[in-house]
């Protein structure tokens, strides 16, 4: 059997795996691309404000239930094969979507697209331990590593000028020219492992329902209550106990099965368990971010999708800056200790966010951007091979799916946790602002003075409201801005928490250094 160190790449591979990561790119990209044109594609489709929000959840549904799946289907039809199907009907989806024309048309094309979209993303990582030699694996990770969280910041910036430029029907009909050429690529060049038809025996149907329940169930309470109010809503209750029942009777089921289609054994290993935990924090800020601060820039600021997409940018330009210099670190430093700065340096851009008033914008972002640009890579490297790594070949399939995962649902757990602390915080601020504004103080009446003489030459009696109308916008601008400052430093929270984790990790360096010793 050919040690990991005497594997050969030829340059046909190489062209197959590039591929394979454009393939990535287009579906870690689609998740987030119609963030930035939902009121668009609201008023193409005639849908209304609660069906619209389905755009997005169909999709993240049907991923998060696939992602987990992958793995065993990439033994069962081979890689190569499972790759090619998912891009081609991820293309075709793509276009349908396109040609939605009603929310239901919309929601089931988008569903088709992200649950075979979901089967391309733990592809690529798994295929980088398969077939590279462990002296490439750090270059490689920093590559999956840029295209993995580049896409996310990507998505809202290139939606929303294609919106303007053209229309929301090419959010969807970018896919398919790359969508073609990937798949045409893939198979012809890709490399090829032998399918284990074999697997099909004993084929296990329950614990495929129970993934799809468990996690299908979970993604639509996590997606829905924030806006539903947790629990008061007899359908975010119904879906949380769906979620819970299935989810232990998945597990029992997983343990015991004498072919599990998900091999939950996997988290036995020490540094994988852990890789996986960091892998969900990292999915907490790296979606959370690019969710809140275009957010803020949104309604504080009053931005446009192209100018959130130019303030966001520098995120992205820090990260191409620091991709060589984690690379090369990696060979030679010890990975909890580059793990401690990546995470240091999220959060302390976290942090440095936190001080934001309602007039930040370019500039000030800019600083906090930067660090948490510069920090990525030194995060997403050391993670990749803390997790993934060390496995052998045989498990790495599985282990990818998994590992994908825990990054979604942090994702997704995060998006929830910040919506309804949003919610709580902006409360909170309003009832404390508005405690304060009494006419014993000066400076609320000379404000509220102020106005009105501004607008009585325009609005006469009409004056006095209007005043308090602006007043009334000031506090809520300034209650917001408190409440994205609050939750901002929660993020910042749990990267701190992260890295007094790190002493649950073995010593460990990256595949590539010292010839692949040190494991």
């Amino acid at each position: 059997m050919t040690r990991p160190e005497d594997r050969v790449v030829t340059p046909r591979d190489w062209v197959g795996f590039l591929a394979m990561v454009l393939g990535m790119f287009m579906a870690i990209l689609d998740i987030q691309i119609v963030a930035s044109s939902i009121a668009q594609i609201q008023a193409g489709i005639s849908a209304s404000a609660d069906e619209i929000s389905w755009v997005q959840t169909a999709y993240l549904v049907a991923e998060v239930v696939m992602i987990p799946l992958s793995g065993w289907l990439a033994r069962v039809v081979s890689t190569r094969y499972l790759f090619f199907a998912s891009c081609v009907t991820f293309t075709v989806a793509s276009a349908a979507c396109a040609f939605s024309w009603s929310i239901e048309s919309m929601i089931v094309f988008r569903a088709i697209q992200g649950f075979l979209g979901g089967a391309m993303i733990p592809t690529v990582f798994a295929t980088t331990y398969m077939i590279f030699p462990p002296r490439q694996q750090a270059t490689l990770s920093v590559v999956i590593g840029l295209v993995a969280t580049m896409a996310p910041t990507l998505g809202p910036t290139l939606g929303g000028w294609l919106t303007e430029a053209w229309s929301w029907h090419w959010l969807f009909l970018i896919n398919v020219v790359p969508g073609v050429i990937v798949a045409s690529v893939v198979i012809t060049c890709g490399r090829k492992d032998k399918p284990k038809l074999e697997m099909l025996k004993g084929f296990d149907m329950a614990g495929i329902a129970l993934v799809a329940l468990f996690l299908g169930a979970l993604q639509y309470v996590l997606e829905e209550g924030p806006t539903d109010d947790w629990f008061d809503d007899r359908r975010i209750l119904v879906g949380s106990l769906i979620s819970a029942v299935a989810g232990v009777v998945f597990i029992w089921r997983e343990l015991t099965a004498e072919h599990p289609v998900v091999d939950l054994r996997a988290f036995s290993d020490r540094n994988f368990m852990v890789g996986c935990l960091y892998s969900f924090i990292i999915g907490i800020g790296l979606y959370g971010s690019v969710y809140i601060i275009p957010l803020y820039l949104g309604r504080v600021r009053g931005y446009s999708s192209l100018e959130i997409g130019i303030t966001m940018m520098v995120t992205g330009l820090f990260q191409l800056v620091s991709a060589p210099l984690a690379g090369n670190l990696a060979k030679h430093m010890d990975l909890r200790y580059m793990l401690g700065i990546g995470l240091a340096l999220f959060g302390g851009g976290l942090w440095l966010n936190s001080a934001l008033t309602s007039q930040w914008g370019y500039w000030e972002m800019f600083l906090p951007q930067a660090v948490r640009g510069l920090s990525l890579m030194f995060c997403f490297v050391p993670i990749n091979a803390v997790a993934l790594g060390h496995l052998p070949p045989q498990k790495v399939q599985n282990a990818s799916g998994l590992y994908n995962l825990m990054r979604n649902l942090g994702g997704a757990i995060g998006l929830a946790t910040i919506n309804t602390a949003l919610s709580h915080r902006l409360d909170l601020h309003m009832l404390r602002l508005s405690e304060s504004l009494t006419a014993s103080r000066g400076i609320v009446v000379a404000t509220l003075d102020g106005l009105t003489a501004k607008f009585e030459p325009i609005m006469g009696v009409g004056a006095e409201q209007a005043a308090l109308k602006v007043l009334w916008q000031i506090t809520r601008r300034e209650a917001t801005t408190m409440a994205f400052a609050d939750v901002l430093m929660g993020v910042a929270t749990v990267f701190a928490c992260g890295v007094l984790l790190l002493p649950l990790l073995q010593k460990v360096r990256h595949p590539s250094a010292a010839g692949g010793e040190g494991h």
